[in-house]
């Protein structure tokens, strides 16, 4: 019986993707598949994306099990952090005066260095493995990366055609080549950036299903039926937290995470919010206003979500899906609740002729109903109350309902106290809430622009959310939407007016 394995890991996000249909058997840290040694049962890997080079050491049992694999020549398959783990090393000090490197396993004969990218993407092909035979066309996918910059000696096989990078347009044309997926000499050790390659590409499955001579692809698909129930089983990886099951929604009901700035915490809060949510039975869909859904993975890593081909809200020419057909996508699903974080203040961009180009905007466009929320932690907790009653008020005269007012990094009860009255009288916002500042908000591996590991980003998350906010209530806020329409730049004009 062919078996084809897949990593399950800390900081893993095996649910990232599917992977074509094919894990049968799940790997954990000690290299083991049904009590014996990975090496010995399995007939391929696949490594998922993830935080693995800053979750995991580099000496534990499945790295000396995938080495195992790898001189035996059986196909190994790294996406992403996947790749990286089997790369020479790792510079992960992305705003560090000095690099920060962590060794690989040292497979493929790459280096890694800080480079964002986030785009669905058209990659070229090199025919040095076995795993791009016939593949004549360009292969299909998406990026997500912190660390994406591929340099290195290794057999390439894919370069990336990008629009963006480290947060801005490659060039007018869009068309910059970035080197995406390389392997060993031999061919069976392989590394991408590109998710989705097994997913978008079935030349690419049917060639590792050939090298591996698997004959018995209809028990290989209802194996996997099991790895994905087993996944879906869990909040999380290795928490133990069992998903119970509930009466799904009819229809998905939809809440906005806002704010009046960066560093306000909104990625915290959505991730703590879609772990508290499954953990409770919810099927939870996560979305990004813009083009950064890096943003989401968090979330993703507790719920065990997919990254849809929609999950990228388009504002202008960035981002992956408009509006409307995420919507129409969305209420024809399985989703019970869907969480989508905005980007910077609700209103940056509002005023660009471009429309929609701002999280407001979308939220107008449907009727979504949004908590706004502020970190206090920069200009004190007064004014983010009179920033806020500000930025309510104007998204109240935009038709979008502000069902809760959120203060985060709050230092001080009383003084959140005494802002409550204020905001309430100032405002028609009837839910004010806070989560308190987190002491290990300074520890490495939290913050996600500088290192970010997820057990440990979600961990907190959810820990925070869940002992202060009420999630029932939070349930409350949420509704269905239909798309409506997409507001003129003459019509925001005469509303700010």
């Amino acid at each position: 019986m062919t078996k084809i394995g897949l990593a399950y890991i800390n900081g893993a996000v095996p649910g990232f993707e599917d992977f074509g249909c094919l894990p049968t058997d799940i790997v954990k840290e000690n290299g083991l598949v049904n009590g014996n040694k990975a090496s010995d049962e399995l007939d391929a890997l696949i490594i998922p994306g993830g935080t693995l080079i800053e979750s995991n050491d580099i000496n534990m049992g499945l790295n000396t099990e995938i080495k195992k694999m790898a001189r035996d020549g059986k196909p190994i398959i790294g996406i992403c952090a996947g790749f990286q783990l089997l790369s020479n090393q790792i510079d992960i000090g992305r705003k560090s005066p000095v690099p920060i490197v962590k060794p690989g396993l040292g497979l493929i004969d790459v280096n890694f260095s800080p480079l964002i990218t986030s785009d669905r993407v058209k990659a070229k092909v090199f025919k040095n493995s076995f795993l791009v035979k016939n593949q004549d066309e360009d292969v299909n996918g998406f990026h997500t990366h912190t660390y994406g910059k591929v340099e290195g000696d290794a057999k390439p096989l894919f370069y990336s055609k990008v629009q963006r990078m480290n947060y801005g347009d490659t060039n007018e044309k869009g068309d910059y080549n970035i080197f995406s997926g390389a392997c060993n000499d031999d061919g069976n050790v392989i590394g991408t950036m590109i998710h989705g390659i097994l997913d978008e590409n079935p030349i690419i499955v049917e060639n590792l299903l050939e090298q591996i001579d698997a004959r018995d692809t209809d028990e290989i698909y209802n194996r996997n039926m099991e790895v994905k129930r087993y996944l879906n089983s869990e909040v999380g990886i290795n928490t133990g937290i069992k998903v119970p099951q509930i009466q799904p929604n009819k229809k998905p009901k939809y809440l906005m995470i806002g704010s009046n700035g960066s560093d306000s915490g909104k990625t915290f809060i959505l991730t703590g919010l879609a772990g508290a949510l499954r953990k409770r039975g919810y099927k939870v869909a996560l979305l990004k206003v813009g083009p950064d859904v890096r943003d989401i993975i968090p979330g993703l890593y507790l719920t065990k979500g997919k990254m849809e081909d929609f999950a990228s809200v388009k504002i202008g020419h960035l981002g992956w899906a408009d509006i409307e057909s995420t919507i129409a996508k969305l209420n024809s699903s399985d989703y019970d609740i869907v969480l989508i974080e905005g980007v910077m203040s609700v209103f940056t961009g509002l005023l660009n002729e471009k429309v929609p180009f701002s999280a407001a905007e979308i939220a107008m466009s449907s009727n979504i109903p949004m908590i706004l929320a502020s970190g206090v932690n920069k200009g004190g907790i007064e004014s983010a109350a009179i920033d806020l009653v500000s930025h309510a008020n104007m998204l109240e005269k935009f038709g979008v309902d502000v069902e809760a007012i959120l203060l985060n990094k709050v230092y001080n009860d009383d003084i959140f106290d005494q802002v409550v009255p204020y905001i309430k009288n100032n405002t028609s916002v009837e839910n004010v809430l806070k989560l308190p500042k987190l002491k290990s908000a300074d520890m490495r591996g939290f913050i996600p622009e500088v290192e970010i590991r997820y057990e440990l980003f979600t961990s907190h998350a959810m820990d925070l959310i869940e002992s202060n906010l009420d999630i029932d209530l939070i349930v409350s806020m949420a509704r269905e939407v239909e798309f409506g329409k997409i507001y003129s730049f003459d019509e925001i004009k005469r509303k700010v007016i």
